[in-house]
């Protein structure tokens, strides 16, 4: 019988949404997507959509070209008289901005989710978000994955007596005791000052990391700044080895090479975003299973609680 969804990729990273596709038994749904010498995009589907589920598989990093496409897509899929249209976002852009820490300046992280829902969206799916509240700020369901699911099963296999987690910030404090509790270890966690954005002033840390073997853990590595210096302190403070794991691997402009020169063992990243560059520290975990189980899940009408780590 057929099915009465389809999985539509756009370009942001075709590699994963074959990779779920595959996991599904299924084709990646016919489309072009096009664009005009002026960078205009546009989106046109192959074959009728009508009365069917379109999974719209679109991480929106930069560039802002992403996330344009991914609207334009629910957009032509609502006009197509798709049944629901389901923006599967690995990566959630601009979730840093989901509040005003200062006078004068936006959410924009509201802001992305006005542009989905006046786009058409009836779902999100998406994975470690930089604040949980932003799921609010959709009037739509939110299906809200974490990539402990793939990490927390990768530490096990350890069978490390001297784990010890890690947080390189207080943000990610919550984060990294769900890690912590889940793994039965300690918990040290950073506090960091910045002087201006990407670029930490300080940093310490706090926890006795002597002699463990410590792993940190976070949502987003940009420029990775705060990541190296994290894993210097605590190397300083006599922990035997520093390794990290993180949701996305943003690497903006040196940050793969700060990794390569730190103290940092390994870095374990997703492929919530394609690597942008080989290095040698930095490894790379799929999600594409995850996010096919709960594809057909919200299929299935089946819960999906037992992809949570809480």
């Amino acid at each position: 019988m057929d099915k009465n969804y389809v999985l539509v990729a756009g370009r942001a990273n075709p590699e994963l949404a074959k990779s779920i596709a595959d996991h599904l038994n299924m084709p990646l749904f016919p489309v072009d997507i096009l664009q005009f010498k002026d960078g205009e995009i546009q989106v046109y589907f192959n074959d009728t959509i009508r009365g069917k589920d379109v999974f719209i598989i679109q991480p929106t990093f930069s560039p802002a070209d992403n996330i344009i496409e991914l609207l334009i897509a629910i957009d032509a899929a609502k006009r197509a008289s798709a049944r629901n249209i389901i923006a599967v976002m690995p990566y959630f852009g601009y979730a840093r901005q989901d509040r005003k820490d200062k006078p004068r300046t936006s959410i924009g992280a509201k802001l992305m989710c006005n542009l989905l829902t006046t786009a058409g969206v009836n779902r999100v799916i998406t994975m470690d978000l930089h604040a949980d509240q932003i799921q609010g700020f959709l009037e739509v369901p939110v299906d809200h994955l974490f990539a402990s699911n793939v990490f927390i099963p990768y530490i096990q296999s350890l069978n490390n007596p001297d784990i010890m987690i890690a947080s390189p910030d207080t943000g990610g404090t919550k984060r990294a005791s769900t890690y912590a509790k889940a793994l039965n270890c300690d918990l040290a966690i950073g506090f960091k000052q910045r002087e201006k954005q990407n670029e930490v002033a300080s940093l310490h840390i706090l926890g006795d990391v002597r002699g463990k073997e410590v792993i940190l853990v976070d949502d987003i590595i940009d420029t990775a700044g705060t990541l190296c210096k994290a894993a210097e302190a605590i190397k300083a403070m006599g922990a035997k080895s520093v390794n990290a794991m993180c949701a996305h691997g943003l690497f903006s402009g040196e940050a793969l090479e700060r990794i390569e020169n730190s103290v940092l063992e390994t870095v374990l990243v997703t492929d919530s975003i394609p690597l942008k560059r080989p290095c040698s520290k930095v490894r790379v975990v799929s999600v594409a299973k995850l996010m096919a189980d709960v594809i057909e899940s919200i299929e299935q009408c089946a819960s999906i609680s037992k992809h949570y780590y809480v």
